[in-house]
């Protein structure tokens, strides 16, 4: 489902090492840029 630029993402959350991030953890306060790499680092 591909969104138009400058749409805003909806909420999520990720592992860290550091503990999991979630998206609202910088909403309002640093742009966030998502990037996907598919089939990065798989060795393929």
């Amino acid at each position: 489902m591909a969104g138009e630029v400058g749409q805003t993402a909806p909420e999520f959350t990720l592992p860290s090492t550091g503990g999991d991030i979630t998206l609202s953890q910088y909403r309002g306060q640093k742009h966030v840029i998502l990037s996907f790499h598919v089939f990065d680092f798989t060795g393929g």
